[in-house]
């Protein structure tokens, strides 16, 4: 089987526990105003690999996931915009005993999150707003399917690390960041929020593709807000 591949980072310490191997894959139907990597929303922009591919060049560092608790997480992109590849690729790691985990916007079909699912360990879902209008104002897309995904990883037990990405006049209202938080509160498989301050290191790629970037003149949130965010969510939800 052959998909197309961004780019493979050997060395993540963001992207789950421990030392990870991050597979990005190319392919997003988000088109996320804060988007610092807008060379994946296109599949074909990728470099074509095979599952064989992709697993010996994870297999080359699989002695430092094993000493560091760590593993293989698959991000994009949107990696569920490639579902066959992507549960073939989480297959393969675990038959050779390797911590799964995919990073997503839970844009995604249910049936092939439900397939995927059977060989994850970790569950990375970035929830790029919460109030229905200001999801579709950021991402372009409808906010659904992301929360039907949290819902079926309930059901499933997967673990989950919501992230949450804080951008200064974008995602930053406090009233929503605290209904936010008192939602997840339905949740127990939810084992960590991540407040992700913004930043413009994308832009240039905007530029080269000579796409609009609105947030040009954005800054990044103070320490300031991102403490108090992450104060506001861990205590109004189970205090993650």
């Amino acid at each position: 089987m052959t998909g197309y591949v961004h780019s493979i980072y050997n060395g993540g310490m963001v992207d789950g526990p421990g030392i990870r191997c991050v597979v990005f894959l190319s392919g997003c139907p988000l088109r996320c105003k804060y988007c610092h990597n807008p060379d994946t929303w296109e599949k074909q922009d990728g470099t074509t690999m095979t599952v064989e591919d992709v697993m010996a060049e994870v297999m080359r560092y699989k002695i430092y996931y094993q000493t560091s608790g760590g593993g293989v997480t698959i991000s994009g992109g949107e990696p569920f915009m490639q579902p066959e590849f992507l549960t073939e690729i989480l297959k393969e790691c675990k038959t050779r005993g390797i911590h799964t985990a995919i990073d997503t916007s839970g844009y995604a079909n249910l049936p092939d999150v439900n397939e995927a699912l059977q060989y994850t360990d970790l569950l990375l879902l970035d929830i790029k707003a919460y109030d229905k209008e200001n999801y579709k104002k950021v991402t372009g897309v409808e906010i659904d399917r992301t929360l039907a995904v949290l819902e079926l990883s309930k059901e499933r037990g997967i673990p989950i690390w919501v992230r949450y990405v804080l951008v200064p006049g974008l995602t930053d209202n406090m009233g929503e960041i605290i209904n936010l938080a008192e939602f997840l509160r339905g949740y127990d498989n939810i084992k960590k929020i991540d407040v992700l301050p913004f930043h413009k290191n994308g832009e240039h790629k905007w530029e080269k593709r000579k796409l609009n970037y609105e947030l040009g003149s954005t800054p990044p949130p103070s320490p300031e807000i991102v403490k108090l965010v992450k104060e506001l969510l861990k205590t109004n939800s189970n205090g993650y």
